[in-house]
Order: structure tokens, then sequence, then C-alpha cells
């Protein structure tokens, strides 16, 4: 790697992050605060992950007199992104989770039980446990599933049998660590893949990667170690503006990246991958391939009482399930008393945390003005962030927007952020969960 074009952090740019931190907190949240409206209806909140919570406590907020429901089975919240963080050994397995009921908004009323059924014309919501809930207004936010039966020869169950890993899990990323640990030191063939559905945080396939080759690094291991890196899109990354940095890293530290390649199924007994590559001319090519380590993800889709309701976009990967809204303002297409955001809508920008938190505060002030009986005139940009890890220290912090162009926000703004950087890491390891739990889920940033 050529260090000359990895920014050290300084005490300068310490100051600078740590100043904007505070100022943008003391700015939120009496701006969290300050809007308000005496629009009454009821609404219920499908889904208690990072979309629900935050969307739940901004109307609580900014409604006078509020009246949700929250409907979840989970006990905890995880911070996901933190996922990627423990299968690479930074984080503890006990760092990325609060108990769900720490989460949920005072004042919200908790249903801890499942969705089977939505009925849209009757404003009906059908819960695993029998109730049934009525709605005015729907804040359609579940999250996404791993379809792990896509993948022949392994479920989630199976995560870390013959060496077959999957850090999508908060389980699966405790297993990614050891094995991590074990081929970082021990060496062997390691093979790295994505999927090719829409997938939340596309970047965590590529760190940890990058993280497995620099801790072989670190081990003195590394040329015990082949790497490749299977991809189901066209190119690595679609954002120019960070793409070149990327590329540049992947070929200075020779691991090779397949293109249009996806995996089909996994035998675990052999420790082999099938793999089914699309050719140039379109045709398709089939292979097996052996290895001594595999991170793979299983296809993503919408939970299945999604398109059962006909809620979901039957045009664009119809077999995906992604909710059907308008990109700009999260408004259904068909039901404007519904409104979705997250991952399992069908938003044109990548699925992560950082998109949610630029997405709920106009999703909240659109659902306001529903409820008024105004037109939403808040529109969202597509703005979303991968902050993918490049080394133990260092971070590529893409942002960008619909268009793939690059989006840095402040402070980030005052350096160079077409390559990785120390300040970068900072704020991904010590800044954001922080902000998230405090801050994101409680309506304030």
């Amino acid at each position: 790697m050529e260090k000359s074009k990895i920014k050290k952090m300084d005490r300068r740019d310490f100051v600078k992050l740590l100043a904007a931190s505070a100022a943008a907190t003391a700015v939120g949240t009496p701006a969290a605060r300050a809007f308000s409206s005496d629009a009454k209806a009821k609404i219920v909140v499908i889904g208690g992950g990072a979309a629900g919570v935050s969307m739940a406590a901004r109307l609580m907020r900014w409604l006078s007199s509020p009246n949700i429901t929250l409907i979840d089975p989970s006990d905890k919240h995880f911070y996901q992104p933190g996922f990627t963080l423990i299968a690479g050994g930074i984080y503890g397995k006990d760092d990325v989770y609060m108990e769900q009921k720490d989460c949920i908004p005072n004042g919200v009323k908790w249903i801890k039980d499942s969705v089977v059924e939505v009925d849209p014309q009757k404003r009906l919501v059908s819960t695993a446990g029998g109730e049934k809930i009525y709605y005015d207004f729907l804040v359609l936010t579940p999250g996404l599933e791993l379809k792990w039966d896509k993948i022949e020869g392994i479920s989630a169950k199976e995560i870390g049998v013959g060496d077959a890993y999957c850090l999508y899990d908060y389980e699966g990323a405790i297993k990614t660590w050891q094995g991590v640990q074990k081929f970082a030191s021990q060496g062997g063939r390691g093979i790295f893949t994505d999927t090719y559905t829409k997938h939340k945080c596309g970047g965590a396939p590529k760190k940890i990667c990058l993280l497995t080759e620099h801790l072989s690094r670190k081990n003195g291991a590394r040329e015990k170690l082949d790497f490749k890196f299977c991809t189901a899109s066209k190119e690595l990354y679609d954002v120019p503006f960070f793409t070149p940095r990327l590329l540049e890293i992947y070929e200075q530290r020779n691991i090779p990246i397949s293109l249009n390649t996806r995996v089909l199924s996994i035998d675990t007994a052999a420790k082999k991958v099938r793999l089914q590559t699309k050719n140039a001319d379109g045709s398709k090519s089939v292979s097996t391939e052996s290895y001594d380590f595999l991170h793979f993800l299983p296809p993503m889709g919408s939970p299945n009482f999604v398109s059962e309701c006909g809620l979901a976009d039957t045009e664009k990967l119809p077999d995906e399930g992604w909710v059907d809204v308008d990109k700009k303002t999260f408004i259904h297409k068909k039901y404007p008393n519904i409104i979705s955001l997250g991952d399992v809508s069908n938003l044109p920008t990548s699925k992560t945390s950082a998109a949610i938190r630029k997405q709920v505060p106009i999703a909240a002030k659109n659902l306001i003005s529903i409820m008024e009986g105004k037109t939403p005139s808040l529109e969202y940009d597509g703005y979303a962030a991968c902050p993918i890890i490049t080394d133990y220290g260092h971070v590529l912090m893409c942002e960008f927007d619909y268009d793939k162009k690059e989006k840095i926000s402040f402070p980030l703004s005052l350096m160079d952020m077409s390559t990785e950087s120390r300040l970068a890491w900072f704020m991904k390891v010590y800044l954001l969960k922080p902000m998230y739990f405090y801050g994101m889920l409680n309506g304030i940033v």
C-alpha cells in the first residue's frame, strides 16, 4: 500500500470532528422539538428496527397528541452496522445491542408480535398472535429478510459449518470472527462473495475481505493466503468518485475480482462452492471451487406479507418484494395513507442506517402533512453512506445520492475523501454507534 495516499488523523482533525459532532447534537435537539402539529390519527408502525423506532420517536416529538402503536417481536435491538466490526474483532459480541424495551419511545404502545397480514383496503394489520389492529396511517418498516433457502446446501443455523460464514446475522458475525482468525493465521484459499439481490450494506462483503487480508499481514502469514472476491454486480463499486481507490486497493493487495458472479450452492462437507458467472456474451457458466474460508451472502427480500398484501413493486425486482413508494416522498404509490422507508422499500439507493437517518425526518414530516390534509413538500435526494473499512485503522467513507454523485458531509468535506482516512475510522468505530442509539433512535439526529 502507498502510505502517502493515506491521510492520518492529526490533533487538528480530531478537534474539528468533536466540535462538529457536538454542534450537530446541539442544533439537532431543539430542531427536533421545534416542529409541532395538532394533527390527530391512529398511526401503526410495523417494525422496530432503525427506521421504525426512529419514525416513532420523531412522530412522538412532533405530534402534540400522538397515538402510535409499534409492532415488533424482538427482545433486543441490534446496531447492525456493528456486525462487521464483530466479524473483524473490533467490537465484542455484547457491544452491538440494547434491550428493545429501552429503545421503544415513551408513550408508544408496543405490541410484541410479528405481522402476518396487512389489509390496506380495510386498514387492518393482523399479527401471528391473533391481534387485529386498525390504523388511519401505516408506517411500513419491517426491514428485510435473509432468504437462506435460496442457496442450496446451507442455512442460518449452519453458519460456520465447513468454514462457510456470513456476518449479516448476529450469531453469524460472532462465528465469522472465529473463522477469520483461523484463516488469517493458518492460511489457505479464501473466497468472499456478495449476492445478486438488493441487499443491506453492500460494502460489508468488501470490508470483511479487506480486514481479513490486513489481519493476515499483521499475523505475518499473508504469503500463505490466496484471496478471491466475487461480486454479482457488473463492477466492484458504482460510485465513480470512490471506485478508483477501491480498485487500486484490491490490486495492491493482490485480491482478484470476479464480476457478474453469484453463489448457487455450498457443499460444506467437501468445502466447495458452486458459482455462476454471466459472461460478456450473455451466456452463463458454472464452476465449482474449493475453499478453506468462505464468506457469502444469502439473497435478500421483503417479508412475505408485503407481497401477499399487494404493497410490493411488481415491475422492478418483483421477486424481491420491495414496497412500492415514491422515491422522493416515501408515500405508497397506490395507498397514500401508507409510508414506507428503510430496507423494505424500493428506494433506488443503498440499504444502510445512514440512509435511514436522512429518510426519517422527511418521511415523518410528509406523513404529518398528509394527516393535516396537505400535499407533502419535502423530498429525499437518495443520500446514503457506506463506510468501507479498508484496514484496521482506515475507512473509505463513501457518501452519495441517487445520481451516484459524491455527497460529502461536514466535517469530512474539509478533507480529500476520495481515499481512505483515519478520521473516518474514528467516526465509524467510536461515534456512529452512540449517535445511532442515543441520537437517531430518540428522534434527535
